[in-house]
């Protein structure tokens, strides 16, 4: 080891010890533990097994700047005081952010709940029927508001689901045509956002005034904005008709809350609709996380992207619910992928369903009623002073033309009265009422204009307007019923709502039950301490398009942070915009694409896939713009370098990237990447280093600095922000110094230079900045040395199941001493072909032991990948290696003629509660069917027996089911 690297020993003050001390919390194996389980490998040192593993070659480390551990205290005290820093007027900027109330009741038992925030994506359904049910609610509401047959599960923000529906409405209409049609008054950042994200894949992109027709030519997709950006409310039902005559297909991007008093686009003729579910009780948090959603009509449902939740059956013949058509989930379906989407937004979606659970469709009335009154209300205050508004139909938004350019001045008051408005010109002021605006925040918009407030009572309750439909047309008033089914008017009182939130908690297993043990996922420890500041006003309650000067506490926590992580990478520049690791993919890409479109060599435009890769990858190269090229791997997983220079040599003049992951996707620290890194590099590419293994690195290497020249990181696993169900994330992207000028801009950043620039891959400037804190609290709690020792722990871990189990099935792929890296992979293909035991039934059979299933299939078909994380303990470890033996011996009691493996214990998992006391006919004893250990506390018991993919995929029900459904 050179005097460059970190100790691999952490020093004695933040060594695993008996009592405090957050590493001490965040690993979960003790010092005295963690010699045991060094022992059984055979080595004597933390050092000893992480010289062996990892290949020296990756090893030099820059010198590493953060500020030292803090404690808990100190963080929170930290924390609090940066969020004091941002000021918190009411937020009536608009643009797609609105005021909005978090039920109590949904923050603290949502939101702030691990049950919620701590579970993995519902891949195994049977143990996530919970989360399950509160999608199929989300896709009700999103169904029922916007008059369209299905929605999907939710996507990443409004602006990028708005670049999805473009994408599909290409797909699905024939002809040549490639242009889309975009009105001018949709949302600006959306606008940039298709510009950024069209241009790659040959769309043109055509803004244009849709109140003044369509276009000439030929276009494929039409974009409008309802109501639009300006607050605008317009009549497109003909426009439409017009479209739809011309062969394209009619995107909507509404605003949910408007919907529930203005015609649904669907009853119109829209083909697809989107939008964000913010307003639905989701704060503001500078930007995001937020669930955008997509509806569609009858017919389009298969070409939904990301997830989508249905209702199957279970063996027992009970309804359940699952993700519906999984195998076109489009990472998997890699370059032939219409989308890279790999995740949602599931905890922010369950919060809004809640929303709609909680008000129902009254509810939800009152408070659109209640804004529009409100807003009525300011537009008549302002017309009577002089300034009356520029559009005469509006729901909560008004444009206000001021006179020889004193908008500024106006907007410059309001802010000192503690109200955010929109500077839109020199000539126009916009502003937004939302759920928060009270009439002293109207009487402050008032003042600034230097209009005096009506009499009293002015802005109260039912004034400014005779009805709801006084400032839109006739025609445009609903009339059709929403949010009809029972779930939506059962849980209107606090107690209802808190024991269904805790009944369909209990129906999922989450990281506060017990290891989740998935490959590739890092499902660790997130921490209280990183959790609680989310919640502060000052993080919670700001809108991302606020002033640079009202948001310095923001500020700082970003620039430490991107700062930090670049530290940590050895890269130059990192930019947290990227709300997904599959953003943080495209956000890389396109950078690598500009660079070598601003060095004169437009033509490279190839990327190179090793065929291990994630899904993802392909498809973002794809959506990039680029061709793909797989590069073999070898029969021991690794990838196959002499494949690679061949390649590179055939593609000298077009070759633009290879993307790869480290360590690999078979979880194994490869030897070669640094001459990987080279080759590529000879022949004029980029290399691009995919970061979703990056715990197995972090204070160990530095992708910077052993050959990447841009990584994306998921701060949802490495850095600790939870997954929350399949989403939250964050991606952000790192480059190296040439590729700096390239990272993703925003036209509404709040710092002028960075306004230009490649162009946004998200809706707001810093992505999902709400959750920043979390993974800000993770590295200051920790410093350089922490998490180095969290890393090697991990590895300890990793490689501690991977010898416990071995015996009982092979472990696929190896690296240097037999070791791997942070996660394991169990093949189980010889098993399964001499006894038909597969990895489902494995899965399957894991819940009635208690924990919930690794990785199944991937990166190999019939195969486990198990990463244990660095946050469990050394009992958790030994009880679920202890399951996975127990469940070889039942393999083996199959392979030896006791039972078939229709009949076994394996195929009938998971057993539930119910089946107890049906008459029992199985082959093997209730006892082995629900306490195969022979515990009895703290059992968890799966609300349904196996699901029936198939039927759910031919018999599609996205929507509520009618309770009925669940009488048997």
């Amino acid at each position: 080891m050179t005097d460059q690297l970190l100790s691999v020993e952490a020093p004695p003050a933040l060594r695993p010890a008996e009592g405090g001390g957050f590493l001490n919390r965040h690993v979960g194996t003790s010092a005295e533990q963690q010699q045991r389980m060094l022992e059984y490998l055979g080595y004597s040192s933390l050092d000893a097994l992480v010289d062996v593993a990892v290949p020296g070659s990756v090893r030099s480390l820059a010198e590493v700047q953060l500020p030292p551990a803090a404690s808990e205290a100190e963080v929170l005290a930290e924390l609090g005081a940066l969020a004091a820093e941002n000021a918190l007027p009411e937020p009536m900027i608009g643009l797609g952010y609105a005021g909005t109330i978090t039920p109590g009741v949904i923050r603290r038992n949502v939101l702030e709940s691990p049950a919620w925030y701590t579970a993995y994506t519902p891949y195994q359904p049977e143990i996530s029927q919970g989360r399950l049910e509160a999608l199929l609610n989300f896709q009700t509401v999103i169904a029922d508001l916007t008059g369209l047959a299905t929605a999907n599960a939710s996507l990443l923000d409004e602006s990028t689901a708005v670049a999805e529906a473009v994408i599909l409405m290409r797909r699905r209409t024939s002809g040549p045509a490639t242009r889309v049609v975009v009105d001018a008054d949709c949302l600006p950042q959306t606008i940039a956002v298709l510009a950024t994200r069209l241009e790659p894949i040959g769309v043109e992109l055509v803004v244009a005034d849709l109140g003044a027709g369509l276009p000439d030519g030929e276009f494929f997709g039409v974009v409008a904005q309802y109501p639009g950006g300006s607050g605008a409310i317009r009549d497109y039902a003909h426009l439409t008709e017009q479209a739809h005559q011309r062969g394209a297909l009619v995107t909507v991007a509404a605003d949910l809350l408007a919907l529930t008093l203005l015609t649904p686009p669907g009853e119109w003729g829209a083909d697809v609709v989107v939008g964000s579910s913010q307003r639905f009780g989701v704060p503001l948090w500078y930007g995001g996380p937020h669930a955008g959603f997509m509806a569609v009509h009858a017919g389009l449902e298969r070409d939904l992207p990301g997830r989508l939740v249905g209702v199957s059956v279970d063996a027992e013949g009970r309804p359940a619910y699952r993700l519906s058509l999984q195998t076109r989930e489009q990472h998997i379906r890699r370059e032939k992928a219409t989308s890279n989407i790999c995740t949602a937004q599931v905890l922010l979606a369950v919060v809004a369903s809640m929303y709609a659970v909680y008000h129902g469709a009254d509810g939800l009335r009152a408070i659109a009623r209640q804004i529009h009154q409100r807003t009525a209300a300011l537009a008549a205050a302002l017309a009577a002073g002089g300034f009356p508004p520029v559009h005469q139909h509006y729901f909560d938004t008004l444009l206000v033309a001021v006179p020889a350019g004193g908008a500024a001045a106006v907007v410059e008051r309001a802010a000192t009265l503690g109200v955010q408005l929109r500077l839109v010109d020199a000539d126009h002021v916009g502003m937004s009422v939302g759920e928060t605006t009270t009439a002293v925040h109207l009487a402050a918009v008032l003042e600034a204009f230097g209009v005096t407030a009506p009499a009293a009572g002015w802005a109260g309750p039912g004034a400014g307007a005779e009805d709801e439909g006084a400032a839109w047309p006739a025609s445009l008033q609903r009339t059709s019923p929403f949010l009809t089914h029972p779930v939506f008017s059962a849980h209107h009182s606090e107690t209802a709502m808190l024991r269904y939130l805790r009944r369909l908690s209990d129906r999922d297993f989450a990281l506060d039950r017990g290891m989740i043990p998935l490959g590739s996922c890092t499902m660790k420890l997130n921490a209280t301490t990183e959790m609680e500041p989310i919640s502060l006003p000052g993080f919670a309650n700001i809108h991302p398009f606020a002033p640079l000067s009202a948001t310095p506490g923001y500020f700082r926590l970003i620039d430490d942070l991107e700062g930090w992580l670049a530290a940590l990478t050895g890269y130059a520049k990192v930019s947290v915009q990227p709300n997904a690791g599959s953003q943080g993919e495209l956000a890389g890409l396109l950078a690598i694409r500009a660079y070598h479109r601003a060095n004169g060599q437009p033509e490279r435009n190839l990327c190179l896939i090793p065929s291990s890769a994630h899904g993802t990858n392909a498809a973002s190269a794809v959506m990039a713009g680029m061709r793909v090229i797989v590069v073999g791997a070898l029969d021991d997983g690794t990838v196959d370098l002499e494949d690679l220079r061949r390649k590179c040599q055939e593609h000298a003049d077009d070759l633009a990237a290879i993307m790869v992951t480290y360590p690999s996707t078979h979880g194994v620290y490869e030897e070669g990447i640094t001459e990987m890194c080279d080759i590529v590099h000879r022949y004029g590419g980029q290399v691009y280093i995919d970061g979703a293994n990056l715990n197995a690195l972090l204070g160990l290497a530095q992708p910077g600095a052993f050959g990447g020249d841009v990584s994306h990181l998921n701060l949802h696993k490495t850095f600790c922000i939870p997954h929350g169900g399949g989403g939250p994330g964050v991606g952000p992207v790192a480059v190296a110094e040439h590729l700096v000028p390239f990272l993703p801009s925003h036209p509404l950043h709040p710092r002028p230079v960075q306004r230009e620039g490649i162009g946004p891959v998200s809706a707001a400037p810093y992505g999902s900045a709400g959750i920043l804190p979390i993974s800000w609290a993770y590295v200051r709690l920790l410093s350089a040395e922490g998490l180095a020792h969290a890393t090697k722990s991990a590895v300890l871990a990793a490689n501690y199941v991977a010898a416990k189990l071995s015996a009982s099935f092979p472990i696929l792929y190896t690296g240097g001493g037999g070791l791997v890296a942070h996660e394991c992979i169990l093949d189980l293909r010889a098993l399964t072909k001499a006894t038909g035991v597969t990895v489902d039934d494995v899965a399957k059979r894991l819940i009635d032991y208690g924990f919930h299933a690794p990785t199944v299939s991937f990166p190999v078909a019939g195969t486990l990948m198990v990463e244990p994380t660095e946050s469990e303990d050394l009992s958790e470890l030994d009880r679920f290696c202890q399951a996975m033996i127990a469940i070889r011996a039942e393999i083996d009691e199959v392979a030896s003629g006791r039972w078939d493996v229709a009949s076994s214990p394996l195929r009938g998992a998971p057993h539930t509660a119910a089946v107890l006391v049906t008459e029992w006919d199985r082959a093997y004893g209730r006892d082995v069917a629900v306490f195969p250990t022979g515990e009895t506390a703290a059992k968890y018991w799966p609300p349904v027996a196996r699901i029936n993919q198939a039927y759910g995929d031919r018999n599609l029900m996205c929507t509520c089911p009618p309770p009925e459904a669940f009488e048997l």
